[in-house]
């Protein structure tokens, strides 16, 4: 059972800028798949940002162009670097991962962006 922490959320100005972090309880280095998603209130959980064993990455519309994802495998982190950040950016963030058929959720960090 893989366990994913994320942190890194808080209250920022819109325009401004948050790096979240999601930590492994196991090494990323196979993980297939890392992704974050999001859940705004009264909103469906929605797909941010996704990138593969390879190195590829996939983003929603929405945010394309002001987020980049990333992983390090030495330290079994995943990151979402989100900048100029809207109102509508508001939500819970989680992180996802992928790995031999089994996926993990983690427990989710708070972003919330004032206008």
């Amino acid at each position: 059972q893989v366990q994913l922490v994320e942190s890194g959320g808080g209250l920022v100005q819109a325009g401004g800028s948050l790096r979240l972090s999601c930590v492994a309880s196991e090494s990323i280095f196979n993980a297939n798949r890392m992704a974050w998603y999001r859940q705004a209130p009264g909103k469906q959980r929605e797909f941010v940002a996704r990138i593969t064993t390879s190195g590829a990455t996939t983003f929603a519309d929405s945010v394309k162009g002001r987020c980049t994802i990333s992983r390090d495998n030495a330290k079994n982190t995943l990151y979402l670097q989100m900048n100029s950040l809207k109102s509508e950016d508001t939500g819970v963030y989680y992180c996802y991962l992928m790995r031999l058929g089994d996926y993990y959720w983690g427990q989710g960090t708070q972003v919330t962006v004032s206008s």
